[in-house]
């Protein structure tokens, strides 16, 4: 097959977008964008009954918070009704699909004599060869003939050579008696009008595939490659659900993991490159193939989403970090930061990227640049500031007034004051850290002072000194 390479996404819009519809997302937009080609989005609203536009809407935002933008407009199966019914007539034309008026009641009642007798359940509809002029006025449906002899080969990326039985296919319905095209033939058509070339989508999938392939066939279509993904399980090895905990991506965007990171951990949640499992979006374009997705199921693993979602905070670049984390914050139902709140936190980014994995590590790194005077202090900071560690603290004041504020002229007042109280700074950055953040972990109290700057640094450092436990 040659040309430009097309993937698409299609989801039904009947709830929030799945982890598991994430990740095929995923692997379509990387595998097109890593060829020059193009990926599409199609929403498969053919279900009226559980289509809604605020699912719609839902998908959307999920692909939009990770960063998976489509190529042109956002196609609705639905529109495409008359379409899929005029590829049924056009079927029926060629004589490669018939009408079949075998009401419901006839169906059952031949798989019952089957079943009794221990023969194939799979309906052969006495129509598939009648004679035009025999057929009744009556509602009929529209039946694909499917070949009765040989095999079908689903030639796949993933999964190898399929082959499936003709013998154990149905001649399945194309359109329904109300005239409305069947899903599988929807999918079909939309796919070859679209001009998809490779179909990326769960291995729940797989068997359509052979059906699917019929119409194709039938219609004299390029048939597209094939690859059906392994579905993602839990920790257990038990097929993901709410009990393994969140599903939808909207509810790890809430949780505070970067964008980056779902992107860097659904991508290798069944794919590998070598030993590689940090990499960036323009790696994993480049190197982002079919034939390294593993054949079973991934796992999902909380523990690497959080040690590669570490890894991306640590090398984003501070604006769009912060412009992220703003975004986290109204997902997650949390105040914005007022304007004072977001400069501290840009000037702070660079001591507070390292070692948090999510975003709601990194605020609480940065609680010291967020909170306002007086501090609330936590119990472990509270207990550093005994008598001795206060009079210490009293006598840094007035050193560090006159200090011009540059790390090592704050490492040397610091210094020399704890060697004239016969200690060490290791003893003095303790009641420091509860001082100016009111908290025992922070980043490094020479990037505290230097963030706060030398008023709010003093004003601090006073209130501390004044303070603290007896």
């Amino acid at each position: 097959m040659s040309g430009q390479i097309v993937t698409r996404f299609a989801p039904s819009p009947t709830g929030y977008l799945h982890i598991g519809g994430a990740r095929t997302a995923l692997f379509n937009w990387l595998y097109a964008r890593g060829r020059g080609g193009k990926f599409l989005l199609r929403i498969e609203d053919t279900d009226k009954a559980r289509s809604t536009p605020e699912a719609t809407a839902a998908i959307l935002k999920g692909l939009g918070w990770l960063g998976l933008d489509h190529d042109g407009d956002v196609v609705s199966q639905a529109a495409g009704a008359a379409r899929h019914a005029e590829v049924a007539h056009d079927l029926l034309d060629k004589g490669r699909a018939y009408k079949c008026f075998s009401t419901q009641d006839e169906i059952e009642a031949f798989r019952e004599a089957a079943r009794a007798e221990g023969k194939s359940t799979l309906f052969q509809s006495p129509w598939r060869d009648a004679d035009p002029a025999a057929h009744p006025d009556a509602p009929f449906v529209i039946r694909l003939k499917t070949a009765t002899e040989g095999s079908t080969v689903i030639r796949d990326e993933v999964q190898g050579d399929v082959t499936i039985r003709n013998d154990q296919l149905d001649d399945m319905v194309l359109l329904r008696s109300d005239g409305t095209p069947v899903y599988m033939l929807a999918v079909v058509v939309d796919d070859h009008d679209m001009g998809v070339t490779h179909v990326i989508r769960g291995d729940d999938h797989l068997n359509n595939a052979a059906r699917q392939m019929g119409i194709y066939t039938a219609m004299g279509w390029d048939v597209p490659v094939w690859a059906h993904i392994p579905l993602i399980h839990g920790a257990d090895g038990k097929k993901l659900s709410k009990r393994h905990g969140a599903l939808g991506v909207d509810e790890y965007q809430g949780m505070g993991y970067p964008a980056a990171g779902m992107r860097n951990y659904l991508a290798r949640l069944g794919w590998s490159h070598g030993d590689d499992e940090f990499f960036t979006d323009d790696q994993a374009k480049e190197w982002f193939d079919l034939t390294g997705i593993g054949k079973s199921p991934a796992r999902f693993d909380f523990k690497k989403l959080e040690n590669l979602s570490g890894q991306h905070i640590a090398i984003a670049e501070d604006a769009a970090l912060l412009h992220e984390l703003q975004a986290y914050l109204q997902a997650a139902g949390h105040s914005a930061l007022t304007e004072a709140q977001a400069n501290g936190m840009y000037r702070a980014m660079y001591c507070l990227k390292e070692r948090a994995r999510t975003f709601p590590e990194l605020i609480e790194k940065a609680h010291f640049v967020l909170a306002n005077r007086p501090l609330d202090m936590e119990e472990k900071a509270n207990a550093q500031l005994d008598t001795v560690s206060r009079g210490i603290l009293q006598s840094l004041t007035p050193q560090l007034q006159n200090a011009s504020w540059t790390r090592d002229e704050l490492e040397a007042v610091t210094s020399r004051i704890a060697e004239e109280h016969g200690t060490k700074f290791g003893k003095l950055a303790g009641p420091m850290r509860a001082a100016l953040a009111g908290r025992a972990v922070t980043p490094s109290v020479f990037d505290m002072m230097l963030i706060l700057g030398r008023d709010e640094t003093l004003a601090r450092l006073t209130d501390a000194a004044a303070t603290g436990s007896a």
